[in-house]
């Protein structure tokens, strides 16, 4: 009987190795490991031999190990001086406050401010460096001010002979979806200075070569690219750790909203500052939440939805006054338009509260709406909904046509 057992037990395991001898056996994915720029440094070492450097950076500049740039750099070149950009050098400044050069406690370097008074580094700042290095994260924004601090440091390492490299990160939004009306130089400012689109879908790194090249900044440039970074992907898809690059961008969601909420900042509407989720949240102690959240979904967007919301700002716009308005819940994040989301929620509301809706200094040229929108027809109301969408869509093929040069990663 046991013989018997023995006997069926391996005819049976012979038919099961026949039946999946022909099997091809798919290996198991491995997980995509994302290196930044920084990461790869060591490949890199004899860009910066004999030469003393400044670093533009905050506290998004780490390692994918959690460790500052600036400690990085200190331990492996001669790293001389820093450089803070709008909010800081340790991100402790809120939107707009000027800066004054100090020393850094923790390495006891000059630290000079690039924002304020200051955008473009001086002669005596490029004087105590050969080479300016930088690592921000970017918003992915055409009106986030970090990637101008970047192309005026580009502008001064032409003017001095001084070289200037770019230590690649990621798009939070990635680097797939790109949207935007292209900015008419009339309006350019330090929100908005080339004739880009409001969500470039570029990395800084990119961003860096087409400001060099298609708009001439000539400098002796270096890009540090990342490694295992595909277009496709979101921050989230990366692992790496995620920074608030200011203090009023608390997660990556933000970065999908950004684009096209912002322009809210040039009204008299609160874009949610003061909030735990400014850009995702809109409102004013004027609007009818449900009237404006249901006039919103009836438009049919793609890959979002509104909710009626109330928050109470505790600072910024309408800071202590109950606001009505609409949160802004992305359903579909590779379908989502947020510069056609932003202008129509724009459009909306200029349309249901005529009496109480606001630009801020709409009577000034090149008011605050006008530098965020690149542009015064959205300012003066000049066309339909459907017609600005018209233009985003025109905008960004022409913009995609510049914008596929420069790209470095697939």
């Amino acid at each position: 009987m046991k013989k018997f057992k023995l006997l069926i037990l391996l005819l049976l395991s012979m038919f099961l190795i026949a039946c999946t001898a022909n099997k091809k056996i798919e290996p198991i994915e491995e997980e995509k490991v994302v290196k930044l720029g920084i990461d790869n440094i060591d490949e890199h070492l004899e860009l910066f031999a004999g030469k003393k450097v400044g670093l533009i950076t905050n506290p998004t500049g780490i390692n994918s190990n959690y460790v500052s740039s600036i400690d990085v750099l200190f331990n492996k070149v001669n790293l001389v001086s820093l450089f803070a950009p709008e909010h800081g050098i340790r991100g402790d400044k809120q939107a707009g406050v000027s800066q004054s050069t100090y020393t850094d406690k923790k390495t006891g370097l000059p630290v000079y401010s690039l924002y304020g008074s200051t955008l473009k580094p001086t002669k005596a700042m490029m004087d105590t460096i050969d080479i300016m290095c930088i690592d921000l994260q970017d918003a992915g924004a055409r009106f986030y001010t970090y990637i101008y601090t970047m192309a005026y440091a580009m502008e001064a390492c032409r003017m001095y002979n001084k070289e200037f490299v770019v230590f690649d990160r990621p798009n939070p939004a990635s680097g797939a979806k790109f949207e935007g009306n292209i900015l008419d130089l009339e309006y350019r400012s330090f929100v908005g200075n080339y004739p880009i689109i409001q969500r470039h879908g570029m990395t800084i790194g990119e961003l860096a070569k087409l400001f060099n090249e298609e708009y001439e900044l000539n400098c002796d440039l270096h890009v540090i690219e990342m490694t295992g970074w595909e277009r496709e992907m979101y921050y989230d898809d990366t692992s790496l750790p995620w920074v608030i690059p200011s203090p009023n961008f608390p997660s990556q969601n933000t970065a999908l909203v950004y684009p096209g909420t912002c322009v809210f900042e040039g009204t008299n509407m609160s874009e949610g500052r003061g909030t735990t989720i400014p850009f995702e949240v809109v409102g004013a102690p004027w609007i009818d939440a449900e009237e404006y959240a249901s006039t919103l979904n009836s438009l049919g967007l793609k890959g979002v939805y509104f909710r009626p919301a109330y928050f109470t700002p505790t600072f910024s716009k309408h800071q202590g006054a109950f606001c009505a308005g609409v949160q802004v819940h992305v359903t579909n994040r590779d379908e989502f338009d947020s510069v056609k989301t932003g202008w129509a929620m724009l459009d909306v509301v200029r349309d249901l509260y005529p009496e109480n809706f606001q630009i801020l200094n709409h009577s000034r040229n090149r008011n605050h709406l006008d530098l965020i929108t690149g542009s015064r027809y959205i300012s003066d109301d000049t066309y339909s909904l459907e017609d600005q969408f018209n233009i985003i869509e025109t905008d960004t093929k022409a913009f995609g046509l510049i914008r596929n040069k420069y790209l470095i990663y697939e």
